[in-house]
């Protein structure tokens, strides 16, 4: 059984991993934002695109901790103008700064996964769940280097 500094290892990997996966979509379109807050079964799926020369994305979350989203009366065709992944550890690891308001930290919370997408319309998320899914092609699109889904159980 691997102990729990192996698994925040892992988690951060995947984050770190699911991060550079979401780097190059500046200039992406949002597509969708779904959510769903059923018990224990909550998620936010938000559904990027570029058109037919580059991969359709899906960013899922699970386990959600915090979201937020703020969008003009239209949200179809706003564009990503910032995208950011980032590793938020179990305490008593400090967490940056702007992160510190959005969620009450305690003894017993997961690490989580930040999500920030900058736009005409802004998401942000934290969440210990945190799958990216990148289209596959005709062979057009490029394909994301490494692993692009990460996931905390």
């Amino acid at each position: 059984m691997a102990d729990h500094s192996e698994a925040e290892g892992t988690f951060k990997n995947q984050c770190e991993s699911a991060a550079r996966t979401l780097a190059p979509l500046v200039g992406h379109f949002i597509d969708r934002i779904s959510f769903a807050a059923f018990n224990d079964d909550d998620s936010l799926e938000i559904a990027l695109w570029a058109g037919p020369s580059k991969p359709d994305v899906v960013i899922s979350l699970g386990g959600l901790r915090y979201v937020m989203v703020s969008k003009p009366p239209e949200i179809s065709g706003c564009f990503v103008d910032e995208i950011s992944l980032i590793h938020l550890p179990t305490t008593p690891h400090p967490w940056p700064e702007d992160a510190a308001g959005r969620v009450v930290r305690f003894d017993g919370l997961s690490e989580l996964a930040w999500l920030r997408i900058i736009g005409p319309a802004e998401v942000d998320v934290m969440a210990s769940i945190v799958t990216v899914y990148v289209a596959v092609g005709d062979g057009t699109a490029p394909s994301a280097d490494g692993d692009s889904s990460s996931r905390q159980g």
